[in-house]
């Protein structure tokens, strides 16, 4: 499954890349791309471990940027 989400706060394109790099060591992620420019998380990963992985993935963004909100909808 592959979603795209807006992302609200996002204020440093370091941060971005720590992001990203982190939610793709998560397991079950098929492919994941933050851009800063944009302001979008694209995140691709396994059906069954898809909600899961989103999850973790809200957690990591609020560690590396405590601001930045993904828009779940």
């Amino acid at each position: 499954m592959k979603k795209v989400f807006a992302l609200e706060d996002l204020d440093c394109a370091h941060c971005a890349a720590r992001m990203e790099e982190g939610i793709r060591k998560l397991p079950g992620v098929v492919d994941v791309s933050v851009n800063f420019l944009t302001q979008k998380l694209t995140l691709e990963a396994e059906d069954a471990v898809f909600d899961k992985a989103l999850k973790e993935a809200v957690k990591i963004c609020r560690r590396i940027e405590p601001d930045c909100t993904i828009v779940i909808k």
